[in-house]
């Protein structure tokens, strides 16, 4: 199908659009750069040194014989995004233009204010841009686990259904963000969810977990077709830190006690699960919501994880519990249901230790680009 990709150069922009083209889908990619010129302003850039947008797709061409068309500009200026629509044509549309860090989001009143704006005006623009240009068009947004918190029960995919007084109805899930970041998650979930009762356009909001990875099979053996692969404390997931700072000899920063327990996934299992869901689209209406991810661990046990993996390449790998810049519950429940990509034929890539040794392994080629400077937090939740 024809597939347009929001975010087209990020962490996970980039693998999607060459996943799907290899696939045999029409792809096209708009961003603005933002995560590129985040990193330059902020001092904190990526390990590989990634070519731009344009070279990359030029290179996949050359490399698979497939193209995918770039557009570079603001979603949040819709006369861009008019155009993009116009020219691309999308059966599909693959949203992660938001912003996407919890601690940028709590830099300051500055960022706060820019991750409302752009989260927000993005999708919105991307509402209209579907009712105007293409209403059979369906949107895959990316949300995140985050917007629920940590609640003490069962945590469903999207909805809750209650009793109350002897009747019965189904509401979204309620959410507990951590974050402004997570917030803004919340809130353009709840857009959607609006427009698909009152326009009747299809949303499938897929609230992901942390992702880790950095090779992909379209990737393959040219680091220059790698994504862009963030270690610091504001861009970074924290398996992927938690990988660099071993390679580098720096403690494993586990913030607080490390009983913080997320549900996890693979890179290479959000390509599958982006496909899934636009093959298997959301009716005309439905606003429908999948938890994205493979297995659920505490950041205390991604650690030792990362700890037995470095003894098989001969690193020792020590453990560093630091204050918690964050403002988060460090023991919890944690029970999220994860059934409906699994239905739709998602096979999972696990957390194994040949996993996290080829991530060592990986990261260590490119151990003179590490900056220490990038490991230690520098934004806390409370000014």
């Amino acid at each position: 199908m024809r597939v347009l990709i929001l975010g087209g150069d990020g962490y996970l922009g980039w693998p999607t659009a060459m996943y799907l083209s290899r696939r045999g889908h029409q792809v096209a990619v708009a961003d603005n750069y933002f995560r590129r010129r985040a990193g330059m302003e902020l001092n904190c850039e990526p390990l590989l040194a990634v070519p731009n947008l344009h070279q990359r797709a030029q290179l996949w061409k050359e490399i698979s014989g497939r193209q995918i068309d770039v557009f570079i500009g603001d979603v949040c200026n819709y006369d861009f995004l008019a155009k993009v629509f116009r020219e691309a044509d999308p059966e599909g549309v693959v949203h992660y233009a938001e912003q996407p860090s919890a601690p940028y989001s709590m830099m300051g009143r500055e960022a706060a204010l820019f991750t409302l704006t752009n989260n927000l005006v993005s999708t919105c623009n991307l509402i209209h841009a579907v009712a105007e240009f293409a209403p059979d068009c369906h949107i895959v947004k990316l949300g995140t686990m985050g917007v629920y918190g940590t609640p003490n029960i069962d945590i469903e995919e999207g909805y809750l259904e209650v009793e109350h007084q002897g009747r019965k109805h189904k509401f979204l899930y309620p959410k507990t963000p951590g974050s402004l970041y997570h917030l803004t998650k919340s809130q353009d979930g709840d857009m959607l969810y609006f427009y698909c009762r009152i326009w009747d356009i299809r949303v499938t909001d897929l609230n992901q977990g942390p992702v880790y990875g950095i090779v992909t099979e379209e990737s393959g053996a040219d680091d220059r077709l790698a994504s862009i692969f963030n270690y610091d404390d504001i861009f970074g997931t924290v398996l992927n830190r938690f990988i660099v700072q071993a390679v580098a000899g720096h403690p494993l920063t586990v913030y607080g006690e490390g009983g913080q327990t997320r549900g996890y996934l693979n890179i290479k299992d959000t390509l599958a699960c982006v496909e899934l869901a636009l093959l298997h689209p959301a009716n005309p209406g439905e606003y429908r919501v999948f938890n994205q991810f493979v297995e659920t661990f505490s950041v205390n046990e991604l650690a030792d994880k990362v700890v037995e993996a470095g003894k098989e390449l001969g690193l020792k790998v020590k453990i560093n519990k630091i204050p918690n810049p964050r403002r988060e519950a460090e023991e919890h429940y944690y029970n999220p249901a994860h059934t409906g990509l699994l239905s739709l034929g998602l096979t999972p890539h696990y957390l194994t230790g040949e996993v996290l040794t080829g991530m060592l392994a990986f990261v260590r080629r490119y151990r003179e680009r590490i900056c220490p400077g990038y490991i230690l937090p520098r934004v806390k939740w409370q000014q």
